[in-house]
């Protein structure tokens, strides 16, 4: 049996991502030469740019064609890119990080102040992107996951360093700075192209659990050392205090020593030499990186059966695809 895939998605809307990808880097211009060259070092860099094809996939399950023969659903595209990427800027300040996808950061290339203020010249081309969709509708929901982005980040912020985390804040947090934005990314291209309210709300279903089956993968896999071909380093959420699934699972069935352990590292940021593998050995003990692999899955099976709302076979075919390569990253 082949391996699950993007690449069957990547080439249905092969034609429009070129497209998108001509809009974002004509939207990048401006007339201050830092801001193309530190945008383009992240946007151009590449990435899956799965956010803007689920966008693409919305309006194609809407109309049932390419999105191109319509440039609402491209400037729609460019701009859930555009507000990703500014929270990729964003955030790569918060975390202090200096690599992302075995690049350099913006931040440690032309430092903190210019990463965030580019980082806010995206986020507003994001809105000017949208309002040109002449759809209030389609504004209202990008507008307000990009404030439940924001939510999410602070959020994730409170809770550092609080290995005792409910899980609930936990899901809260993923909610809000991942998931809301591959939902509303789907939902508008189905809104924009006029899908009915019951493809929106499917597609709407279908990105929010792919989004979350999406950051539980990402967190867990923080905690193995083969990442090499995912251009992160293991174990950079656990030496930035972040709490994440497999460490709330640890927690939680931990006895006091381990409990100890966590709050030492993770709770006071107290990290030692070894310190990391230990974590792994305990999160191995407790089995928490699989089981929050297993939770993973589970999102990535209600993604699926949403997309029975999508009447083109080739396409809900792409996006059950899509979900499935979402969790086989852990293999």
């Amino acid at each position: 049996m082949a391996q699950p895939s993007i690449a069957t998605l990547t080439s249905l809307l092969a034609d429009d991502v070129t497209l998108v990808n001509e809009v974002i880097m004509a939207r990048m211009a401006s007339d201050v030469p830092m801001i193309p060259e530190l945008a383009s070092h992240l946007i151009a860099a590449g990435g899956k740019r799965m956010r803007p094809m689920l966008t693409l996939a919305g309006a194609r399950a809407a109309t049932g064609h390419i999105a191109a023969a319509d440039s609402r659903a491209l400037l729609l595209a460019a701009a859930v890119e555009f507000i990703h990427n500014a929270t990729l800027l964003h955030d790569d300040v918060i975390d202090e990080s200096d690599k992302r996808r075995g690049r350099d950061t913006a931040n440690a290339l032309w430092g903190n102040e210019a990463s965030v203020l580019v980082g806010d010249f995206l986020f507003a081309r994001s809105f000017e992107l949208m309002v040109e969709t002449d759809d209030i509708a389609v504004l209202g929901m990008l507008s307000s996951a990009s404030a439940r982005i924001t939510e999410g980040e602070v959020k994730q912020m409170t809770m550092a360093g609080r290995p005792d985390s409910p899980m609930q804040d936990y899901l809260d947090v993923i909610t809000g700075k991942t998931a809301i934005l591959f939902a509303a990314a789907a939902a508008s291209g189905a809104k924009v192209m006029g899908g009915s309210e019951a493809l929106i709300q499917g597609l709407h279903r279908y990105g929010l659990s792919l989004g979350m089956a999406f950051q539980i993968v990402d967190d867990a896999l923080d905690y193995r050392s083969d990442l090499a071909s995912m251009g992160k380093n293991a174990g950079d959420d656990f030496n930035d205090g972040k709490i994440t699934m497999p460490v709330i699972l640890a927690w939680q069935d931990g006895d006091e020593a381990e409990r100890a352990f966590w709050q030492r590292t993770i709770g006071m940021g107290a990290i030692q030499e070894g310190d990391f593998e230990e974590a792994v050995d305990y999160l191995t003990k407790h089995q928490a990186i699989d089981r929050a692999l297993d939770e993973a899955k589970s999102y990535a099976e209600q993604a699926i059966a949403a997309l029975d709302v999508v009447p083109e076979e080739a396409l809900r075919e792409a996006l059950a695809d899509a979900a499935l390569y979402t969790v086989a990253r852990t293999l």
